[in-house]
């Protein structure tokens, strides 16, 4: 077990430790008006973490605080590691990003489209062409989430049991196959729409590597990082670290909710949330990506690998509001691109929160965040573990991380 520490000196790094101040006082307002239960805070240039802050309980019921070696949740933020996993197949011609995902995936062959009506009356047509895998990347291949409540397609993914992406008791395989029959929400390629994409990209790597995904994970990339405390579930040893999943009530607090089961390896390994990480091992996965796919002499990815990953890959450079599902068209989407698995800022003027151009990262359901700014040799990871309703964490976490750059 390792844990993150601090290397230097905020203003050694080039950062104000003023404005840093004023970033974990703020933090620590959310915890103390009961909004968080806790918190761990890291910004780090030149890959030298220069500000480290836990604050608050990782379980409030059990009076347990927040410790840097605290593991967290960190949902959709496995998913930049599902893109990883992809090129590193890509990489060795395994696979291409332009090869139709049927040739892996039998069950995705000959898709269909939603044209109109609902329920029972839904009408669809031939898709023009075939479901790529730089689609399933890239969230455009026309898959969506039960949860939206927002088009057809989405009821019909409830009624199939896939509200919350997996039916009880299926494994990855069977969801895929579930996912397959599905009508598209628009032509491939023609639409941004976030959705259960990563989960059919981690059934594509179990296929074409003949591995499970959790197996594939710790040989090709955790092991080689030296993130031994990341994983689809817990090891023996770990399970005290955990912190408490909570939801935002009604009316502002937390409550305790249940997670993902990671108390033994689960049934359906979700190569779009299912990760456990610590603030040290995802510091370590951040330096991948900064350092252009290699750290500590380990390359996993070629620089040109990683560049393409992280550069925008909507076309015409569109944002991800202009190219967006309605479900997506909001100001919080406008200057974003999208990457493989990270949105990339396009344009930091039309963004709400301060940012450079280039800056790339993503979140995870449960408030957690990470993003990389090359202009500024920046990471910033943010963890806690609140399912939120209301809870509006990330902006002001932006807006005051990047205030605190003095160079």
């Amino acid at each position: 077990m390792a844990q993150l520490r601090q290397d230097v000196e905020a203003a050694e790094a080039g950062l104000d430790a003023g404005a840093l101040d004023r970033l974990d006082r703020h933090l620590a307002r959310h915890v103390d008006e009961g909004r968080l239960p806790g918190f761990l805070v890291a910004v780090a240039r030149a890959g030298r973490v220069a500000h480290l802050t836990v604050h608050g309980l990782r379980d409030v019921g059990a009076g347990l605080p927040v410790e840097p070696d605290t593991l967290w949740r960190i949902y959709s933020m496995t998913k930049p590691v599902t893109a990883v996993a992809v090129l590193l197949l890509v990489q060795e011609g395994r696979l291409s990003l332009d090869d139709p995902v049927d040739r892996y995936l039998p069950a995705f062959a000959g898709p269909r489209v939603y044209e109109s009506g609902s329920g029972t009356d839904v009408r669809t047509r031939p898709a023009a062409g075939p479901v790529l895998v730089r689609h399933l990347l890239t969230h455009t291949a026309g898959l969506t989430f039960g949860f939206y409540h927002r088009h057809p397609v989405d009821a019909l993914y409830r009624e199939a049991g896939l509200e919350y992406s997996v039916p009880p008791g299926k494994d990855l395989a069977e969801t895929v196959d579930l996912y397959a029959r599905m009508p598209l929400q628009f032509e491939p390629g023609t639409r941004w729409n976030y959705s259960v994409a990563s989960n059919v990209l981690g059934r594509l790597i179990e296929v074409v590597s003949g591995r499970p995904l959790d197996a594939f994970f710790a040989e090709r990339i955790l092991g080689p990082l030296g993130m031994t405390d990341t994983g689809f579930h817990l090891a023996p040893g770990q399970e005290g670290r955990l912190a408490q999943l909570y939801g935002e009530t009604d009316e502002g607090g937390i409550e305790p909710v249940p997670g993902l089961p990671v108390h033994g390896r689960p049934r359906f390994l979700s190569g779009s949330g299912g990760l456990v990480s610590s603030a040290h091992d995802f510091h370590r996965f951040m330096e991948l990506l900064r350092r252009g796919g290699e750290l500590d002499g380990v390359r996993l990815l070629s620089p040109r690998t990683l560049a393409l990953m992280t550069r925008n890959q909507l076309p015409g450079k569109a944002t991800i509001r202009s190219f967006g599902a309605p479900v997506h068209q909001e100001p919080a989407m406008d200057g974003l691109g999208f990457g493989f698995n990270v949105s990339v800022v396009t344009d930091p003027a039309r963004t709400l929160a301060p940012s450079h151009a280039g800056t790339y990262g993503w979140t995870g359901v449960a408030t957690t965040a990470f993003w990389v700014d090359p202009a500024h040799d920046l990471t910033v990871q943010f963890m806690t573990q609140v399912r939120p309703k209301r809870l509006k964490i990330l902006p002001e976490l932006r807006r005051l991380a990047h205030a605190a750059v003095t160079d």
